[in-house]
């Protein structure tokens, strides 16, 4: 390893600048994906995705599922 003398007298021999120390990275973000359904909200999405609008008493059941998981949690 390279002692920080050496690190000086390189950086002023070739007009280099250097940091000394260690790097650090710092990050505070929140992660919001573009394709996020709400629960209450997916079965409208899933029957207009797969065109099946028509059915719907099989949609009023899948919503009524998706209430009840929906509680449970």
């Amino acid at each position: 390893m390279a002692s920080v003398e050496n690190m000086v007298a390189e950086s002023q021999r070739t007009g280099k600048r250097r940091a000394q120390g260690t790097a650090s990275i710092l990050t505070i973000a929140t992660a919001n994906p573009p394709n996020i359904f709400y629960q209450t909200d997916y079965p409208d999405f899933y029957f207009g995705v797969t065109q099946s609008d028509h059915l719907t008493q099989l949609k009023d059941n899948f919503k009524r599922i998706c209430l009840q998981e929906r509680r449970t949690d």
